[in-house]
């Protein structure tokens, strides 16, 4: 004899809100991988897991173990603390020290990184920084286009320190994302930014990587060596650049291509505003774009 089930039985559990915890470690991978400037399929791949798992964990709606939490770290060459713990952990010195600059507004802040920078840091003069001048920006800016005219007009070298990553490596950095990982990839930016630094041939315009900004060590070696112009433009001319070059690549598999760009746009303006000016190319011709370049830069024409 069969025994009915009530309705509110029968009735499926309303599904529990999301847990804090959970929604705090997915935007904090989706901002860091928005800082690598990295769409999810590529972060699923490198982490070896579902691009749906990764979307549900991003969203808080997913849950992980340990184990595939380091993997996506160890594919954003990060360290695992940087997606779990809402701190970095620290010694007491670096606990305080942190805690005071908390306190302070933006500009006093903006000071205190001059000053350590200055203080611990080796910093060039500005007259021995314009004597190598590195543009930074999303692709799509104009960095190659109007370095190599500026190079040209200023009779200095002009190198794509991509091409200078495949020199040291022997390989271009497709293949060095795809069999060696970001951390490869990022300790040959940093062996290339060097070796051009170091280099004692006089004048130089370096077009740099998008995500450079988002390698502390890097960028703040870039902020000290070189004089830095951040090439800037809009998200939708971004975007229009790279596709009118002929590489359809951003919106290879990917129907977000431009929320994506948006939020890797977001996350780096702070940091590509630490440049020393900026040039805003958005609805310029690369003529236009060239003259404010070149009227922005304090150096004198060397031929």
């Amino acid at each position: 004899m069969s025994t009915a089930v009530p309705k509110a039985a029968r009735r499926r559990a309303a599904p529990r809100a999301p847990d804090p915890l959970l929604l705090r470690i997915g935007e904090r991978i989706r901002n860091l991988r928005a800082g690598r400037g990295m769409s999810r399929k590529a972060l699923a791949t490198g982490a070896g897991v579902s691009e749906r798992f990764l979307a549900d964990l991003e969203t808080g709606v997913g849950n992980a173990s340990i184990l595939l939490l380091s993997k996506i770290a160890d594919a954003l060459a990060l360290p695992l603390a940087a997606i779990i713990s809402s701190e970095r952990e620290a010694n007491a010195d670096l606990t305080l020290s942190l805690q005071l600059l908390s306190k302070l507004p933006p500009d006093d802040l903006e000071a205190a990184r001059q000053l350590l920078q200055t203080r611990f840091l080796a910093a060039a003069s500005q007259a021995e920084r314009l004597k190598r001048i590195a543009l930074i920006g999303l692709r799509g800016a104009g960095k190659t286009t109007l370095g190599k005219r500026l190079a040209d007009a200023l009779g200095y070298r002009f190198v794509e320190l991509d091409r200078k990553i495949e020199e040291l490596s022997g390989m271009d950095t497709a293949q060095i994302h795809v069999m060696l990982g970001q951390s490869a990839y990022r300790r040959y930016e940093f062996s290339a930014l060097e070796a051009l630094v170091t280099d004692p041939a006089p004048g130089l315009v370096i077009a740099a990587p998008g995500s450079i900004v988002s390698e502390a060590e890097t960028f703040t070696y870039l902020l000290g060596a070189c004089f830095t112009v951040w090439v800037r433009a809009s998200p939708e001319e971004h975007m229009a650049r790279v596709i009118a070059q002929g590489d359809m690549r951003p919106m290879a598999g990917n129907r977000e291509a431009m929320n994506d760009l948006r939020r890797i746009l977001a996350n780096r303006e702070p940091l590509y505003a630490k440049a020393d000016i900026t040039v805003d190319t958005s609805r310029a011709s690369a003529e236009t774009s060239f003259d404010l370049l070149r009227k922005a830069i304090p150096v004198g024409e060397r031929r």
